[in-house]
Order: structure tokens, then C-alpha cells, then sequence
């Protein structure tokens, strides 16, 4: 028996499933997850010794690689000073000013712990800023597990949200409104017939696997907010930084109230933040009415990890991302095609998707074959690839990435791609 499965049977006594997260149990492909021990640059290195190119980066954060020396040194040279004050400090003042001057879209931020947090505040600070309750959700993105957006579309693009979770209140749920991404149509007849306070959605969805906006979603979703004295809310907590310096919403030219921000900003450990116009964060305690407050946010060594990461962000980091994607995509692409599958990238994200098309909103996704995802899976960790354990998630390159290893990468997942029989639906 494997160190990683004593580890697991062990886990299973004191943690519920025995992990953290739940899509870390694996039981979307039908496995069991090796529990990892190290990681240095695009490499995992479970319990039992195996390694793994890591296509999951920590869900996106390690856009460097791990253990990045340079973000390493930032952490252990602050922790010396102490790990947490509860107090302002100069550090704090330095990030919130690098993310404004990066991101298109902030003229103040707020920092918090995850971007669950970073959802829930906007949200709430949208509601309290326009008066109204109800939002307006995209089936198929994630923005964390509260109870205002853990949940699951109605019956139809024009009916109200029902609770995607045991312990999530109808009466909750039913402020939140759903709408198929990349539709505007749904969203227009929401905002005619309710008043909504906020629009909320991935830019890129990573949460039901990388999915491509079609031209003019994001310039309809702005004008359609301002006539209707919505806020629009992009959830960046994925493509921040990692799509572009200023993200999805200067890649797409978005042009949003408020965004959130997690992952890349954090230099893997847990920070995340929310901001926007000023007029809007200006109604944000203590200087307005909305309250939000967080005993660990700005904490410093998650402050001075973000630093580190944001300072090497430099122009040549994504022009290599966009190299590596695009290297990547050339070489699968071909088995890909051959094994009935489709995939999507854009920049430094990607999925394949086992049906013929590749999808445009959650419905389609849904019509992928499941099974024979979670058997590629497989395969792909038996050729020392590490892909997330779901159709439902996109994968994450790294700009530290060689070119034995996009070979590394290509040939494994070429080879779990050719030990699935061909596909089509």
C-alpha cells in the first residue's frame, strides 16, 4: 500500500472525505489523489516519491513555477518580522497601490483572505450601493461557496436560482437570478423585469473548464448594466493577472464597476481583494455604510508573496505565457481532434473537452462524456501529468516551463489522448 493511500484512509477519520476542497477527493475521475509532498518549478512530488508536471499551479497562483526563490525569499525575510499585527501596514499601502496601477478597472482596492470573501464583499458592497437585492448569477462560474452564488440555475434562462447546496436558505437563493454565459438576451430580460443590483461572472469561466466570450459579450453585458443602473462585477479571481498585467478585463477591453482579485495576487498564499470606481468603494466602512472587515486581511507575508510575484510580472512573462499556450495548443491539438474531443485556450488557460465542439456555455459542457474524461485522466497521471481531476476545470500553465517540459507535456497527454477511444457528442 502507498504512502498516499495510508495518508488518505487516515485523512478520512478526521477530515470530512479526507481533503479540504472537494474536488481534491478525485471523485470526478473515479481515483484516489496523491497527496503531495514538495514542489519545485513546474514539478509535484507526492508522498510515494512520484512526480508530476503540475497543470493545476495551485488552481493558478504559481504562474512562476513553485517555490519561486525570489517570492520564497520576500516570505521568510518578512515572517522573521512577524507573521500578523491586525494592524495597517506600509506594505499593505505599497500592494493596493500596484494593483490600481496595474488593473484598468481600480481606482481603490480592499484587501481580504480568498476569493470567496472577495465575491461575497462585492456583492454585498453592490447592494448596498445601488439599494437593490437581487443579482444576477452566469450558470456554470464559481465565485466561492456563499450562499448567494452556490447555487444552481432554474428551470428556464428567465426563472430564479435555487439553492445549489443543502444549508442554503430558498429565500436566499431566490435573489439570485441565472443566465447561460455568452448570452445577452437572458440577461436583458432579467434586468427589464427585476431590479438587480449586479451582473456577476468569470471572464474566462475556469470553473466549468475554459470557455471563450464571443465578440461583443463583454461591451453588451456594459451597456445593458448602464441602462439598467446595474453594477457589473467581473470575478478576475482566476484570470487576474494571469491572462494579461491587467487582466481578462484589459485583454478584453471590459469594462467593469468592480472586480475581484485572488490566486496570482497572493504568490500562493491566501490574499485576494476587491475593487473598482471610487464612488463605489467609497461606500465601503469605515468611510461609508457597507461593512466588511477580515482579522487577516492585507496580513504581510501574504502581502510581500503578492509583491514579489507582481514585481517579475514583466511584458517578456506573457509574451512567453502566450508562446507556451500556444505551443501547447499546436501540439495536442491533432490527438485532440483525432480522439473526437475539441479544446479551448486562451492564453495561458486551457481545457479539452471530450465532445466533438468545443462548448460556449455550462449546458454544453454538461453533454461532455464524463467517464471517458476521468479515464484520460488517468492515463495522463500515469504519464506524470498532473491535469485537475475534472471536465469542469481548466488547466494553468507556468511561464517557467522549458522546452523538455512542454515535451514532457505534449507526449503525456498526446498519449492519454490516444488510450481513449474516439469520442463524439
Amino acid at each position: 500500500m502507498s504512502r498516499s493511500t495510508d495518508l488518505l484512509a487516515e485523512a478520512r477519520a478526521f477530515i470530512p472525505g479526507g481533503v479540504n476542497s472537494p474536488v481534491r477527493a478525485f471523485n470526478a475521475v473515479d481515483g484516489d489523489p496523491p497527496f503531495i509532498a514538495s514542489a519545485k518549478g513546474c514539478w509535484l512530488t507526492d508522498e510515494d516519491g512520484h512526480r508530476y508536471l503540475d497543470l493545476i499551479n495551485s488552481w493558478g497562483p504559481t504562474i512562476l513555477g513553485h517555490a519561486n526563490p525570489v517570492v520564497v525569499q520576500a516570505i521568510c525575510e518578512t515572517a522573521a518580522k512577524g507573521t500578523s499585527f491586525g494592524a495597517p501596514t506600509a506594505g499593505e499601502v505599497e500592494f493596493a497601490a500596484a494593483l490600481c496601477e496595474a488593473h484598468p478597472t481600480l481606482d481603490m482596492v480592499r484587501l481580504c483572505s480568498s476569493g470567496t470573501e472577495a465575491t461575497m464583499h462585492a456583492i454585498r458592497l453592490a447592494r448596498g450601493f445601488t439599494g437593490r437585492d437581487q443579482i444576477i448569477k452566469i450558470d456554470g462560474c464559481y465565485h466561492g461557496a456563499h450562499d448567494s452564488v452556490l447555487v444552481k440555475a432554474g428551470s428556464g434562462v428567465a426563472t430564479f436560482a435555487a439553492p445549489g447546496s443543502p444549508g442554503i436558505p430558498a429565500a436566499t437563493a431566490g435573489l439570485t437570478l441565472t443566465a447561460p454565459f455568452n448570452d445577452l438576451d437572458a440577461i436583458a430580460a432579467h434586468l427589464a423585469t427585476h431590479a438587480v443590483a449586479a451582473v456577476i461572472l468569470e471572464a474566462v469561466p475556469g470553473n466549468m473548464g475554459c470557455i471563450d466570450p464571443v465578440e461583443g459579450y463583454f461591451s453588451g453585458l456594459s451597456a445593458l448594466c448602464r441602462e439598467h443602473g446595474a453594477l457589473l462585477i467581473i470575478d478576475e479571481v482566476m484570470t487576474g493577472f494571469r491572462l494579461a498585467l491587467g487582466g481578462a478585463c484589459e485583454r478584453f477591453s471590459i469594462d467593469a464597476d468592480l472586480v475581484t482579485l485572488g490566486k496570482v495576487v497572493g504568490g500562493g498564499l491566501p490574499l485576494a481583494a476587491f475593487g473598482g470606481r471610487r464612488e463605489v468603494m467609497s461606500c465601503l466602512s469605515p468611510e461609508g455604510p457597507v461593512y466588511q472587515a477580515g482579522t487577516l486581511s492585507g496580513n504581510p507575508l501574504a502581502v510581500q508573496a503578492g509583491l514579489a510575484t507582481l514585481r517579475q510580472l514583466t511584458p517578456a512573462v506573457y509574451t512567453r505565457l502566450e508562446e507556451i499556450g500556444a505551443a501547447v495548443e499546436a501540439g495536442l491539438r491533432p490527438a485532440v481532434e483525432a480522439a473526437g474531443c475539441s479544446m479551448t485556450r486562451v492564453g495561458s488557460m486551457f481545457t479539452i473537452f471530450f465532445r466533438s465542439t468545443p462548448p460556449t456555455c455550462f449546458s454544453e459542457v454538461s453533454e461532455c462524456d464524463m467517464a471517458a474524461f476521468g479515464r484520460f485522466h488517468r492515463a495522463a497521471l500515469e504519464a506524470g501529468v498532473y491535469l485537475p481531476p475534472s471536465q469542469y476545470e481548466a488547466a494553468f500553465l507556468a511561464a517557467t516551463l522549458t522546452e523538455s517540459e512542454l515535451s514532457h507535456l505534449i507526449n503525456g497527454l498526446n498519449a492519454a489522448l490516444a488510450s481513449e477511444p474516439a469520442t463524439a457528442t
